[in-house]
């Protein structure tokens, strides 16, 4: 037995049509938001990266010059503290604007 399974066609209202059309924009709107502050949060990440590796060879390298593994942990250290530091600020600051509340 073939059973043909038929969809209803309903159709929009101008109005609904128009809602949809904003619902998506708004969609796309915030999804280029995103990608772009994304972007720009990587490159701001990879100068400070730079930056920091070109400190710690300066100035902290020197005082090791056999090896240096011993610079990198002290790099690797000094990103730790900094995210965390970082991400603890942020944390308050999202908190104190009730950023993220369920309501």
């Amino acid at each position: 037995m073939i059973t043909t399974i038929t969809k209803k066609k309903t159709k929009k209202t101008k109005a609904e049509q128009k809602e949809d059309a904003q619902s998506l924009q708004g969609a796309l709107l915030g999804q280029m938001l995103t990608l772009a502050t994304s972007g720009f949060g990587l490159v701001a990440a990879l100068a400070w990266n730079q930056a920091i590796q070109d400190f710690v060879k300066e100035y902290v390298q020197p005082f090791f010059p056999s090896t240096a593994i011993y610079y990198k942990f002290f790099y690797a250290i000094l990103i730790t503290l900094i995210a965390v530091f970082i991400t603890y600020q942020l944390s308050r600051l999202a908190a104190k604007f009730h950023v993220n509340d369920k309501k």
